[in-house]
């Protein structure tokens, strides 16, 4: 799967997640699923539709994923508006060594992310060996302290430039040695050149077109790179609204001509009948969703997998919530075939374009 880090002109604000926010809270919601108090002291979490903060281990009933938010420490929850719940009093909890540890870590680098920081540094700060603190830190947080130290001086660097400071400026700020580095490290994560992100992004251009497949109208969406969407509905405007909300800062051009060989392509692909070329893929993609993603394209035509199976055979077995959040997240639908992930009891499960398509391209894939 050709696959770049960018899905293009998203929306500023709120862009870029970054792998390391999307693997923690990963870890930490499973956390709160699992009432795991190896973790009380290490965060705590905001439910927004009851306005309390608890900590993972709270026995109350488990919130909806979509009210929960997630805070380093109770102040912070505080700060925005939460209060401690009465039931497991968070402020009391002092956290288990290790966890405590780490967190001391992740402070530690946040206030020094302009300094030269190493593994080897950190360890002779924390007298620890470096084995030792690279297995603690990820043991407890999901991600290795250099993951922790590139993400943090990538949202230094994000904070830099909104509030409008030269792209020199933000990338010694932020403690990279030389403009190279921070081109290296930012561009794919940022999805645009630090100077494009600094001016707020200059419009690219995405062509698409709208045909009839299989399951109904399709509209198949491409930056000069390859594809960036594929997408379902009932209707051309909902494509066309859809496609809107996707790329909002994007110049949308309909090229029927030019997309006519990817069209072709993916229908055949539906059809079962081989696409040829493959299909460059244009998409933004977390280190976590490619695993999912590549894992998803290696299961055969007409075959399923669980979503636990998934979650498996990328290593990660308690990850089965996140793999679900990473096929319902997939921008191109059958190019990815997350409609061949179903439940573990054999039910379908949902589907982003509507229950009755993964239905249908499930059949169209046994008949074949």
């Amino acid at each position: 799967m050709k696959t770049t880090p960018t899905r293009t002109a998203e929306p500023i604000v709120g862009q870029i997640n970054g792998q390391l926010d999307e693997r923690i809270n990963a870890r930490r919601w499973q956390a709160v699923l699992d009432r795991d108090g190896s973790l009380d002291g290490a965060f705590v979490f905001g439910v927004s539709s009851t306005g309390i903060f608890c900590r993972p281990s709270c026995p109350a009933k488990r919130p909806r994923r979509q009210n929960v938010s997630f805070f380093d420490h109770a102040l912070q929850a505080e700060q925005a508006g939460y209060r401690a719940c009465l039931r497991c009093r968070p402020k009391a909890v002092d956290g288990n060594p290790q966890s405590a540890m780490v967190h001391a870590m992740c402070r530690y680098i946040e206030q020094h992310i302009e300094d030269r920081l190493t593994l080897s540094e950190l360890a002779k700060e924390f007298r620890l060996s470096p084995f030792h603190l690279q297995r603690t830190f990820k043991s407890v947080l999901g991600v290795s302290p250099k993951a922790y130290i590139d993400a943090c001086r990538l949202r230094q660097v994000k904070q830099n430039l909104q509030a409008g400071h030269s792209v020199t400026t933000a990338l010694y700020a932020a403690g990279y040695g030389s403009s190279s580095r921070l081109y290296e490290r930012t561009a794919a994560q940022l999805g645009m050149t630090p100077e494009k992100y600094r001016r707020g992004a200059v419009a690219a251009v995405v062509r698409y077109t709208i045909a009839n497949s299989p399951l109904g109208r399709m509209l198949i969406a491409a930056t000069d790179k390859g594809i960036c969407a594929i997408q379902f509905a009932d209707s051309e405007e909902q494509l066309q609204q859809g496609l809107m909300r996707e790329f909002p800062f994007a110049t949308r051009r309909r090229d029927d001509a030019a997309m006519a060989e990817w069209r072709v392509n993916l229908t055949r692909l539906m059809e079962g009948r081989e696409a040829s070329p493959s299909l460059p893929l244009d998409i933004r993609a977390t280190a976590f969703q490619r695993r999912v993603w590549e894992a998803l394209q290696r299961i055969p035509r007409g075959e399923t997998r669980s979503y636990s199976a998934v979650a498996k055979k990328i290593g990660m077995p308690k990850a089965t919530r996140a793999v679900a959040r990473a096929c319902a997240t997939n921008p191109v639908a059958v190019a990815i075939p997350c409609h061949r992930v179903v439940r573990q009891d054999g039910e379908l499960g949902g589907y982003r374009w509507g229950i009755e398509r993964k239905e249908q391209l499930l059949a169209l894939e046994k008949q074949l």
